[in-house]
């Protein structure tokens, strides 16, 4: 039951890097990849996508992607949006319950922070990692 009771309620918030125009498709480039939330990779889990801010201005109807570069690093194909610039944030919902168990180091990917919120304040439960942590784990594993 666990994707039932809390599936809905995790984000993984991500901040576009790009937008670009290729083969007459639109891509959103985001910080983010298929190693931070595997299920859309995986086997084509739909998550809905929504920006952190709203805007107004022209829809654009783009694929929103991961930087990891793999050909499955895609979190959502033909999603109707307004047009984002870079750095604005996104959200993308449902990926609590399996988001973190699933996620890895993928390709040297530090995780993002993990943050919890209520009551109008946030805690951070898990801290990022970072590049440096991740080299000294790997220097250790190697030993």
């Amino acid at each position: 039951p666990g994707r039932v009771l809390f599936g809905p309620i995790g984000a993984l918030v991500v901040r576009v890097l790009y937008v670009k125009q290729l083969y007459g498709r639109t891509f959103v480039v985001v910080d983010a990849g298929l190693n931070d939330l595997l299920r859309p990779a995986f086997y084509g889990a739909y998550h809905p996508i929504v920006p952190l801010e709203r805007k107004t201005g022209p829809t654009v109807t783009a694929d929103i992607v991961g930087a990891v570069c793999e050909t499955s690093d895609v979190f959502a194909r033909d999603r109707e949006l307004v047009m984002p610039e870079r750095g604005d944030y996104l959200a993308i919902l449902h990926a609590g319950a399996y988001g973190f168990t699933m996620s890895s180091n993928y390709n040297l990917r530090p995780r993002p922070a993990e943050v919890t919120i209520s009551d109008g304040e946030f805690r951070v439960v898990r801290a990022a990692e970072t590049e440096d942590e991740l080299v000294a784990r790997a220097l250790r594993t190697a030993r």
